[in-house]
């Protein structure tokens, strides 16, 4: 009598025999829909997981969320199967899910072409229709070893050998396998909505060192309505590329001559920059904020003291040789605001001290790595340091809070998620500070959030080991979340350079210190910026708020009295003088996205007047210039995100 094991899957009770895989035992069970996962215990199962005890189980649809990330995964077995059915030398490397979709990466001597990409999607498709299960199976290392060796797949080999325990997960599906944990699809007819995005160059293990591999992107989603949106916010995201608009509106560059991950600011993106600073520096002055100074380089024994060349050495750049002894690129601006701190002796009256500075700073990043503005090896952090008395904490807390908010607002940016990181409470060790420090750090965060009635996820394990901290994360006009504020406690620093202030019991204390980045990086700001709003600035941002076209060469004196003018008023103006039609010239002014253009002829020079155009919302008729400028002036005073003229 064979053993039956009781499971009870949402309000059904049933029975199987042991060892009977759930999608068998689920059969029937179902009807109308056929789920893709099971969930046991917080834990994702595969369908073709054998019952072996008791279990209660819940079912995951294609449509939960949960089911996302295992679509992915899944659907990268399908692009790697379909590869090898077409060019059955190449070598398979990994395939992941991310954040929105999914890779392989392959070792081939022939590079992948547009039309390898459409021929491997097409198998995909014809592998998914063939609904073909997907068979897990446990193997001993070496039998996983020797299965993969037969099939020509020396890259597995490696990982089963470096990562593999003695007992190893291989996934079938027909003639392929793969080295996976899972879990997955339990058939491949779940994966009829694919596509493949993209092809680049990648590292085996990430070793810049190592073999050349060649990485497919791709998107898969349940449904054809749900990838067609996906691929539409694709496009919509590639006409927002800041990488393309900043040689579109001749904002910025990169040069191989000079090297990659360092930003040239061309005159217009100068411009935009020199406004965001000037706005920056203001708000800190009314603020309570000093702003700071500080050097490029410093010696090692400052960044020996810091911890950085203990734990960040990586992303510093080499040492230079200055009079015998090494300097290191500054990483980071706190060491020299400590300095400054420690020039001399501090009293409690001294305290709040609100420090900032837009300091440059370098970080080696791989060349894999880099993205345009977004991630650069040198860059200008809006860093500020906040160092009080323990009772002033909540206080300054709460006031880098709302002015962090105020600050984003100002550029459009007024729906924001927060992350509270605090520490893994199973493993204390790892973080430095006691107790104590630890939970009136914390409670001095919450407090600041839940004053505000701010809510927040809370990140258990997310606190970098000096603290915890509070991060920003601004939602731009397509839905996408940057990580821009963060607002961290620091327990580290202020003990590895011996920081005390004089309290009023005469004895030295130890003061609190926070480290504020409020924009991140002006460089990784601005090309947020740009994407937001697809180059098109709001006119208290845009590096051109006006532009000034004569119909003809007869009205170029007026046009250049008018825009002395608008200079004199404090705007950012031009004159087109060239000699294209006046209808040329606005088809030209509109690539550019001036917000507001002005076309003077014969009339307007008589007038004292001019006709004008707003950019993408097109004719507003004659207007008086006295009125104009009074206008454009509010709009710039009160930074206004839209144009009402």
């Amino acid at each position: 009598m064979s053993e039956r094991i009781k499971i009870k899957v949402e309000d059904s009770v049933f029975s199987a025999e042991k060892g009977t895989p759930l999608v068998k035992a689920l059969s029937g069970r179902t009807p109308g829909r056929k789920p893709m996962l099971a969930k046991s215990g917080g834990r994702l199962l595969d369908l073709s997981f054998p019952v072996e005890a008791d279990m209660e189980v819940s079912l995951v649809y294609p449509d939960s969320p949960e089911a996302l990330d295992v679509l992915r995964h899944s659907a990268s077995h399908l692009l790697a199967h379909a590869v090898l059915d077409l060019y059955p030398e190449t070598k398979t490397g990994i395939g992941p899910a991310v954040e929105n979709g999914y890779y392989y990466d392959f070792l081939r001597e022939t590079p992948f072409t547009p039309e390898d990409l459409e021929a491997i999607e097409k198998r995909m498709k014809e592998i998914a229709s063939e609904n073909i299960p997907l068979r897990r199976r446990v193997l001993d290392r070496e039998d996983a070893v020797r299965l993969f060796r037969e099939k020509g797949q020396d890259l597995k080999v490696e990982l089963i050998r470096e990562k593999g325990d003695s007992r190893v997960t291989v996934y079938e599906q027909g003639s392929f396998a793969d080295f996976c944990l899972g879990p997955h699809v339990p058939f491949t007819g779940f994966l009829k909505h694919v596509k493949l995005l993209s092809v680049s160059g990648a590292y085996w293990k990430g070793d810049e060192k190592g073999r050349q591999l060649q990485r497919i992107y791709g998107a898969v989603f349940a449904t054809k309505k749900e990838l067609d949106d996906h691929l539409a916010f694709l496009e919509e995201a590639k006409k927002r590329d800041h990488r393309r608009l900043g040689i579109e509106l001749d904002l910025y560059s990169t040069s191989e001559e000079l090297g990659g991950g360092l930003i040239l600011w061309h005159p217009k993106g100068a411009r935009v920059r020199a406004v965001i600073e000037k706005y920056w520096h203001e708000r800190h002055w009314e603020g309570g904020y000093d702003v700071l100074y500080t050097p490029h380089i410093g010696r090692e024994v400052l960044w020996q003291t810091s911890g950085h060349l203990g734990f960040y050495k990586d992303s510093m750049y080499s040492p230079m040789d200055i009079d015998g002894q090494n300097y290191y690129l500054k990483p980071m601006n706190c060491p020299f605001h400590i300095q400054i701190y420690k020039s001399r002796l501090r009293s409690y009256r001294d305290l709040p001290l609100r420090w900032a500075e837009l300091g440059t700073v370098y970080r080696y990043e791989r060349s894999g790595t880099l993205h345009g503005l977004l991630r650069v090896r040198g860059f200008t952090q809006d860093d500020a340091h906040i160092i009080c008395t323990p009772d002033q904490i909540e206080a300054e807390i709460l006031r880098v809070l709302d002015f962090s908010i105020s600050i984003l607002a100002a550029f459009g940016f007024t729906d924001n998620k927060i992350e509270l990181s605090v520490r893994d409470p199973g493993n204390p060790a790892k973080y430095c500070g006691t107790d104590d420090l630890w939970c009136r750090a914390e409670a001095s965060l919450v407090k600041a959030l839940e004053a505000r009635g701010l809510a927040y996820e809370r990140m258990e394990g997310e606190a970098v080991f000096y603290g915890p901290k509070i991060d920003i994360k601004i939602k731009d006009a397509l839905g996408r979340l940057w990580q821009c504020t963060t607002i961290q406690f620091d327990f580290n620093m202020s003990e590895r350079f011996g920081m005390t202030f004089i309290a009023e019991d005469g004895k030295e204390h130890r003061p609190f210190m926070v480290h504020r980045a409020l924009l991140g990086s002006l460089e990784r700001f601005f090309g947020i910026l740009v994407e937001h709003y697809k180059g098109s600035f709001p006119v208290w941002l845009a590096p051109v708020q006006v532009i000034v076209l004569p119909i003809a060469d007869r009205h170029d004196a007026y046009a250049l009295e008018l825009d002395a003018k608008l200079r004199a008023a404090g705007l950012r103006t031009q004159v087109d003088l060239s000699r294209e039609k006046v209808n040329r010239k606005i088809r030209e002014a509109e690539v550019q996205k001036v917000p507001l253009i002005l076309i003077v002829g014969d009339r307007e020079a008589a007038n004292g007047t001019a006709s004008l155009r707003v950019h993408s919302a097109g004719d507003k008729g004659e207007v008086q210039v006295a009125g104009f400028l009074e206008k454009v002036g509010e709009l710039v005073k009160n930074k206004s995100l839209v144009v009402n003229l």
